[in-house]
Parts: C-alpha cells; structure tokens; sequence
C-alpha cells in the first residue's frame, strides 16, 4: 500500500496470526482506548451502584438533547476516565493509513476476512496487528 505522501507499507502474515506492519512512521498518531475503572468505581461509591460498567459508560457521555447538556450534569466522572496507554488501539501515520481497533481486516488484506484489529504492538520494524474474530 502507498499512501498520499508516497510512503510504501506493508502488511505480512505472521506465524501466530497477527499482522507485521512495516513502513514510515516517523510522523505518527497514536489512540489508547479509554479506561473507566476509577470513574465507575467513584460514580458507585456515590451512588450505590444499580448499573453495569456498560451502562455507565453510556451514561457518562450521555447527552439530553432537549436540556442540551450533559445528562450527568457534574462532569466529574468523565473527568475521571482516563487512557489506557498499555495499549494501543489506533495508529495514524501521516499520510495514512489510519488503523483502528474495530476496524475490519479486509481493508488491509483480502486473504484475511471475518477479521478485525484488536491492538497494535510497537516492533522495531514498525507494528505487530494482533486480531480477533470479527
């Protein structure tokens, strides 16, 4: 694959199923998926509880259209929620291609179908895309 800055990447197969991405990654983006252990530990300290992490996770984001604001009025849970950086789960060369957890596989390879990216492990050659069943 050649982005629009012409940079060359690849995608290997590897031996235990994940993907080997090599190329330029000199000017890079990077996401980490959300943690939300502390905001829903504190939110069920104050509240009691009643609701899954689930639940809260769509809570904490919620947004009342017709008040046009925050269901949780108080932001302090959501500025509890923090970044998991043990993982990485978006990268975004400049250029492109931006990869993202979720995101299916056969955008990068048509071998590999009913596949979609779980994380991304920095190599010294770049990064290693561990996958899951889609």
């Amino acid at each position: 694959m050649t982005n629009r800055y012409g940079d060359k990447f690849t995608f290997t197969p590897q031996e235990d199923g994940t993907i080997l991405w090599e190329g330029n990654f000199k000017y890079c983006r990077f996401g980490w998926p959300n943690d939300y252990t502390q905001a829903f530990f504190e939110y069920t300290r104050d509240t009691g509880g009643g609701i899954s992490l689930e639940q809260f996770i769509e809570l904490v984001h919620a947004w009342d259209e017709v008040k046009d604001k925050y269901v949780l009025e108080d932001r302090k849970y959501a500025n509890l929620v923090a970044s998991n950086t043990a993982i990485i789960d978006m990268v975004d060369p400049s250029g492109g291609p931006y990869l993202t957890s979720g995101m299916a596989v056969e955008s990068i390879s048509e071998e590999l179908t009913d596949m979609e990216i779980q994380r991304f492990e920095p190599t010294k050659e770049g990064y290693k895309i561990y996958l899951i069943d889609a």
